[in-house]
């Protein structure tokens, strides 16, 4: 009985060896996934470039009156005081526009000290030669050079010369276009005299 049972035994582990060399491991596929495409980038279109530069930005508003420039300033103290004794503060204080020729404390000190003297002590003569620096309205440089007369708040004309620079009368534009709120100021280097008071001046200096 033993012997029968041996022969059987070995068929059954032999062709449980041979099942099991036929068996395959298998290997779950691989799924390939592909890569996310890059979003595309647009490049940013270029501002075209303006053909003619930026304009400047325009000066700020004056926030002053003539007087209150002209004191600010602190180079026309005499002209000033002659003002005040002339009695043209209000005048020049309005709302205009007036356009100033304003002499400095150098252009009076030109006049000799006795003429200037007399001039301050006589309020007329004073207002009248205070006048003839200041032209109704508010003239500009570029307005000034291409006019060859200006009528005066006195009544009389100055003559203008542009071809070397800007020469009212015998004075010439040290500083143009000085902006006020109730005008403009052209500071000159000589004081104007009238046509009286100049002929005046020559005749007592001769």
């Amino acid at each position: 009985m033993k012997k029968s049972l041996s022969p059987l035994f070995a068929a059954v582990i032999a062709l449980s060896f041979v099942a099991c060399g036929e068996k395959k491991e298998t290997t779950p596929p691989v799924t390939e996934t592909s890569a996310p495409e890059p979003t595309p980038v647009v490049a940013a279109e270029p501002t075209p470039e303006s053909d003619k530069p930026a304009e400047p930005a325009p000066p700020p508003a004056p926030t002053k009156d003539i007087l209150t420039t002209a004191t600010d300033a602190g180079n026309f103290t005499t002209l000033l005081t002659a003002i005040d004794k002339a009695e043209l503060k209000e005048t020049l204080s309005g709302a205009g526009p007036f356009t100033v020729f304003a002499p400095t404390d150098e252009a009076f000190a030109k006049v000799p000290k006795a003429e200037l003297d007399k001039l301050l002590k006589d309020k007329k003569k004073l207002a009248a030669v205070l006048t003839y620096h200041v032209v109704p309205g508010a003239v500009k440089a570029a307005d000034v050079s291409g006019m060859p007369t200006a009528k005066t708040v006195n009544g009389a004309d100055i003559t203008i010369n542009a071809t070397s620079g800007v020469k009212i009368n015998e004075a010439t534009v040290i500083s143009a276009d000085i902006m006020t709120t109730n005008g403009v100021i052209h500071v000159i280097d000589t004081v104007l005299m009238p046509p009286k008071a100049a002929k005046a001046a020559k005749k007592a200096a001769g």
